[in-house]
């Protein structure tokens, strides 16, 4: 099937003003998490004494499926529409993540998981792409009544999930929201004293974070000492040394056996161990084209919720991907944070895939209206 320029259907439209150069490297990037789910399966679902089998990886290919059909089907909204997702989403990412910490699953002392038998769902995930968006249009709203310079209704947007992640504790979910809001309300005016005041603020938190959690302070302990180096980033460098420029092999990797959340946190340790240096640059090469060419499409465009809500979120997706690298390769303290796209589990991988395809659909390359013929009223 082929569709041409003239093709007046939804999904020509679609296919001629989405940026197919950022769909790839997106599709590219889910491809290569199955390829390291199937390497990283075995050891996820056995141990350092015995092989497990594949069950993790036929999940993925399940799971990858759904995020294709949720990457799509949001990229193919219009930015109105765009608008209600995000705020239903958030409504319910926030009670879903207020029923985790009295219903939810305890896991390393963390509450953050509804376990729904054969699937364990993480609401918080979906907390970050929907405060984009509605972050995004409520900034643009204010930019386009001439009231640029109030920022108050982002804050109280971003107050109870902010709440919420430090009580599961997510500490590292909340740093990212922070950062993303701080970002956001740059892009949007906010002045160099404000975006200083919310760094001293965003400080006092994560001194706050390491006062209260313990496992905060371990992880902080052994990331600023090397001779207390965290087992988990011990392991994930020796990974990378055994892998060399091209790797081990395709299942020829041991390390990860030893390697907790080596299927998860530190997916990209079995890619260094196993394919080598050239898929680890391959991955970070992927996940910078699509953040900059999201970013880029969202700021040629003259609507100001475009250029915010789409900057937001391929920045979203690439803050992630840089801290999940960072870690572990040693220059980042352990966060706990998935590899987008490519980590395993399901409520990752879908709430990445509704972020790119908000970012995919709005950043699409609509009509835009002419400057000379935009009403008075609007300029107002």
């Amino acid at each position: 099937m082929t569709l041409s320029r003239t093709d007046n259907s939804a999904l020509a439209r679609w296919w001629w003003t989405i940026d197919r150069t950022a769909l790839a490297g997106v599709l590219a990037l889910m491809a290569i998490g199955l390829v390291l789910a199937f390497a990283a399966s075995p050891a996820a679902t056995g141990g350092g004494v015995q092989e497990g089998n594949f069950s993790y990886a036929l999940r993925q290919m399940v799971f990858a499926v759904t995020a294709v059909c949720i990457l799509i089907s949001t990229s193919l909204l219009d930015p109105k529409r765009m608008r209600l997702l995000a705020a239903i989403v958030f409504g319910l990412a926030l009670i879903g993540a207020c029923l985790a910490l009295f219903f939810g699953t305890d896991v390393n002392g963390a509450y953050r998981w509804l376990d729904f038998g054969t699937f364990k769902l993480q609401p918080s995930e979906f907390i970050k792409p929907a405060f984009v968006v509605l972050a995004g249009a409520l900034l643009a709203d204010k930019i386009k009544r001439g009231h640029p310079g109030e920022f108050t209704i982002v804050f109280i947007l971003l107050a109870p999930a902010l709440a919420i992640l430090l009580a599961q504790p997510d500490v590292g979910q909340a740093a990212l929201l922070v950062m993303l809001c701080v970002t956001i309300l740059f892009l949007a005016g906010l002045s160099y004293y404000w975006v200083a005041a919310l760094g001293v603020g965003s400080a006092a938190l994560a001194v706050l974070g390491y006062l209260l959690h313990p496992h905060v302070r371990q992880r902080i302990a052994a990331f600023l000492d090397p001779e207390i180096q965290g087992y988990q980033t011990g392991l994930a460098l020796q990974a990378f040394g055994a892998g060399g420029v091209m790797g081990v092999g395709p299942g020829a990797g041991t390390i990860k056996y030893r390697l907790p959340d080596a299927h998860t946190d530190f997916i990209f340790a079995v890619a260094g161990e196993e394919f080598g240096i050239v898929l680890c640059v391959l991955i970070a090469f992927l996940f910078g084209l699509v953040t900059i060419r999201l970013s880029l499409r969202a700021a040629r465009s003259r609507d100001p919720f475009v250029q915010l809500a789409g900057a937001g979120l391929a920045l979203a997706v690439g803050m992630q991907a840089f801290i999940n690298m960072g870690v572990s390769l040693s220059i980042l303290p352990t966060k706990g944070m998935t590899l987008p796209l490519i980590s395993y589990g399901g409520s990752s991988l879908f709430a990445v895939a509704l972020t790119l395809g908000l970012a995919l659909g709005i950043t699409r390359r609509r009509p835009q209206v002419p400057m000379g013929t935009r009403s008075r009223e609007a300029w107002a």
